[in-house]
């Protein structure tokens, strides 16, 4: 595939990913009486990621993420030369699926007008859902982005089963937020938190560097990890 179909692709994928998972949590999980919450969000963001691996996966890999492509690179499984303008379509995907959500929520503005709320941003402290320090955070932001790519590593190996890797990977997300959408809101994707940061402005840009240098880090140490893991003996 050429250059501009994949991030085409990578930059609709990512548009999906915040416009289905952070628009799950910004019109539907607190709804009047029927409400999806915690588990209807986190799943949520897995099938955003399970559609679009089967949709674009043979076109661009279906990273949706700058740590996922982090950690590919890490992990000899994509070129280092690619990874800029991947990150590029990434970013701007998830703030046009941000952008788009916010015209959408809106619309539903009552007479003291809409209030962002949050919106499905990522923070720590007295911005945590659960009020979780900047410690845990981190940890929890590194942990569970080094399980994410361990998880995509492993089932897109030529060894494992063929076919199944989007089902892996998207369920893998989806145990991931059921753990860490208290603590953080659960970002382990610097372009979901970088779309929703920018319409919901001042405490959420300021702590949006946490949401960049913590998956980054866990998705490189993933690939160090795995290129040891899955070697052969």
């Amino acid at each position: 595939m050429s250059m501009s179909k994949k991030l085409g692709a990578e930059f609709i994928g990512t548009f999906w990913l915040v416009l289905g998972g952070c628009g799950s949590a910004v019109l539907a999980a607190g709804f009047p009486d029927v409400g999806i919450g915690l588990l209807g969000v986190s799943l949520a963001f897995g099938l955003t990621v399970l559609t679009m691996a089967f949709a674009i996966g043979h076109i661009s890999g279906c990273h949706l993420n700058p740590a996922v492509s982090v950690g590919l690179v890490v992990g000899g499984r994509f070129p280092s030369g690619e990874l800029l303008p991947y990150v590029v379509a990434q970013v701007l995907g998830g703030i046009a699926g941000a952008a788009v959500l916010y015209v959408i929520a809106s619309g539903a503005a009552g007479p003291e007008g809409f209030e962002t709320a949050g919106f499905a941003s990522n923070g720590f402290g007295e911005h945590s859902p659960g009020g979780y320090s900047l410690t845990a955070a981190l940890v929890t932001e590194v942990v569970m982005t080094f399980m994410f790519l361990i998880i995509i590593l492993g089932a897109t190996d030529a060894r494992a089963p063929a076919g199944l890797a989007p089902i892996a990977i998207g369920l893998g997300l989806t145990l991931i937020h059921l753990i860490s959408i208290p603590i953080t809101n659960t970002s382990v994707n610097p372009a979901r938190s970088t779309g929703v940061a920018l319409i919901e402005g001042g405490w959420a840009i300021s702590q949006l560097w946490l949401f960049w240098i913590a998956p980054i880090v866990g998705a490189a140490l993933a690939g160090l990890v795995y290129n040891w893991l899955g070697s052969e003996d």
